[in-house]
């Protein structure tokens, strides 16, 4: 077999091994012959590269053996077209600037206030994790005003969702599985909250969620949480006890009834798929619905061992295809448009290699908005073959 860029894939590749996505569920199977269909799947699961075996892949051809092709009547340059009639770039856009001026992320890096952020959000993490391990060895109670003491700081320096998101995409230099993931999850508990209009008691409470939330995987292997491949049955039914771990290590110190719902039932989903309870619907604690979806992006939008990040308008583009049976209708949709509309006036690159601006969102298909390329407007909802790849 051999290993190949997803980029490199074509039809007709089988594959040698399984394809897994960010939760390292198996998205499809070894021996499966690929499509346009299975590879768009691949891609959009932020999957860098595949292994395929060695006598599927088509052989190129010898450029030197090519018939040289006869040139067609009328062959030469094609005449030119009247040029269209479109609007000049608005002040300020993307199409202004030369390719070689810094992007929207590296700015957002380079500023002071990302830098104050990223100090207080290392230091905040840092002291989370002594006070999880001081908890979970020495029976020590947690403070919950004292544990979202620091993320609301965080809030409060950020100044808007939108500031919020800015930052947490642009520090992905993370290895922690567990306290900075947390942390994230914490502070976008905190803006989701405020977008559904929530009081100040239960954004605070949502962010107490969001930090505990992924507690009993401390009681999980290192070696299983940092494996790079597909875990076994066995590791797999270990990591699915991490919210019943969770749970058990709250109870006995006497927190909130919805922090101790939301370890148990963060991997629940509203279609009654999820695990370890199988819950549906309204079954399923308020603060833990949100949290999910918190989670889920949280995760794919940060690189992972075995997979590289998503870009954000790719999640909104699977939480399109897979995600609105699974996840409360209510929280999911106003989590992507205010996801979405974040992102608006942010340079990006689409999957052809041309640099644009994203202009507005469609509200049809969020994942996909109008973007401007040079002078030219493009809606991508009317292109299927493009789609925005990073964000710059």
């Amino acid at each position: 077999m051999q290993k190949l860029s997803t980029f490199d894939l074509v039809p007709g590749m089988i594959l040698a091994e399984d394809v897994l996505n960010f939760d390292r569920q198996t998205i499809l199977s070894k021996g499966t012959a690929l499509t346009d269909v299975l590879i768009s799947r691949i891609e959009l699961n932020g999957v860098l590269s595949v292994y395929i075996e060695e006598d599927s892949a088509p052989e190129k051809p010898d450029l030197f053996d090519l018939e040289p092709l006869e040139k067609p009547e009328g062959y030469g340059p094609a005449p030119q077209s009247p040029r269209r009639d479109v609007p000049p770039p608005p002040p300020g856009s993307n199409a202004e600037y030369a390719p070689s001026h810094p992007s929207y992320s590296e700015r957002i890096r380079s500023s002071q206030e990302f830098k104050d952020f990223k100090k207080t959000f290392d230091t905040a993490t840092e002291n989370f994790k002594f006070q999880l391990n001081e908890m979970i060895e020495n029976t020590a109670a947690v403070d919950t005003g004292e544990l979202i003491k620091a993320p609301l700081k965080l809030i409060e320096q950020s100044g808007s969702g939108s500031n919020t998101f800015d930052m947490i995409h642009n520090m992905r230099d993370y290895d922690d599985l567990t306290y900075a993931h947390s942390m994230n999850v914490a502070l976008l508990n905190y803006v989701s909250a405020s977008w559904l209009g929530w009081n100040e008691a239960d954004r605070e409470m949502a962010m107490a969620c969001g930090m505990l939330h992924d507690i009993g995987k401390l009681q999980v292997s290192h070696a299983i949480l940092t494996k790079p491949g597909k875990l076994d049955p066995v590791e797999y039914k270990h990591i699915q006890k991490h919210p019943l771990y969770g749970y058990k290590i709250l109870k006995e110190k006497d927190f909130d009834e919805h922090i101790l719902n939301t370890a148990l039932m963060h991997h629940e989903r509203y279609d009654g798929s999820g695990y370890p309870l199988q819950l549906s619907g309204q079954s399923i604690d308020k603060f833990a619905r949100l949290t999910a979806i918190s989670d889920v992006y949280e995760a794919m939008t940060a690189a992972r061992v075995y997979r590289g990040p998503l870009c954000p308008f790719r999640v909104i583009e699977i939480f399109e295809e897979e995600g609105f049976e699974k996840y409360d209708a209510e929280y999911v949709l106003t989590f992507l448009s205010n996801v979405g509309a974040t992102y608006v006036r942010n340079a990006c690159e689409l999957s052809d290699g041309r640099e644009a601006e994203i202009i507005m969102l469609n509200k049809e298909k969020l994942s996909r908005p109008v973007v401007q390329c040079g002078y030219d407007y493009i809606d991508l909802m009317q292109h299927p073959e493009l789609s925005i790849d990073k964000l710059l």
